[in-house]
């Protein structure tokens, strides 16, 4: 009987041993298979946080360059040019002519208007008057007015004053029908109908002052 009972007793315990051998291997698994899930779910949101934070520097790399380029061109542009303009002397054939008595007697102002492109004048005009009482063409020295430089845009006027002395009554004098003129820098010259009386021997004393200058 004493056998019996230990045989049964040891059954029995090894019985338990084995079910506690296989609950302890159950629970491991389950604790590896946390740690396995845990690990996963660890290093996918570590690549996802990896892969944002990728896309947020690429991101900004690409605004940057964007940025930088424009930045870049803009100021280009703005240094191109240097903000100066050029402009060729004004050609007789694109100036329109017309003459004014002025204030002073013996005065006459002449009139330029641009009717092209933007154009530039400085100096003195060329002025011969013609008379049918003269034996030739007389021409105008020049002032010493100082030439200041004009620069004339579409549609624009200046002028030029021609100085003559006088003709007091009961003196001869010289009718002037025309005078021609010549712009600073020009080789080709306008006709203008005029109408002044100058005293005989008015040579020496006809002036006429650079383009720009005077009541403008």
């Amino acid at each position: 009987m004493r056998a019996k009972k230990m045989t049964l007793a040891a059954l029995v315990l090894t019985a338990g041993l084995s079910l506690t051998a296989c609950n302890g291997d159950g629970d491991g698994d389950s604790n590896a298979g946390g740690a396995s899930k845990d690990s996963g779910a660890s290093s996918s949101s570590s690549s996802s946080d990896s892969g944002s934070s990728s896309s947020g520097s690429g991101s900004g790399g690409d605004n940057a360059s964007t940025e930088a380029s424009k930045g870049s061109g803009s100021g280009s542009g703005t240094g191109s040019g240097g903000g100066q303009v050029t402009t060729g002397n004004c050609k007789t054939a694109n100036l329109e002519f017309g003459t004014a008595h002025g204030m002073g007697e013996g005065d006459l102002i002449v009139s330029l208007k641009n009717t092209s492109d933007t154009c530039s004048l400085k100096g003195f005009p060329g002025v011969d008057l013609r008379s049918e009482d003269a034996s030739g063409p007389l021409s105008a020295e020049r002032s010493k007015v100082s030439a200041p430089a004009v620069v004339l845009n579409t549609g624009e006027t200046t002028r030029f004053t021609l100085h003559t002395p006088p003709k007091k009554d009961g003196d001869d004098g010289v009718f002037v029908s025309a005078i021609e003129v010549t712009p600073p820098n020009e080789t080709h010259s306008k006709s203008l109908s005029t109408d002044l009386n100058l005293p005989v021997g008015a040579d020496g004393e006809v002036f006429v002052d650079p383009v720009g200058t005077g009541k403008q």
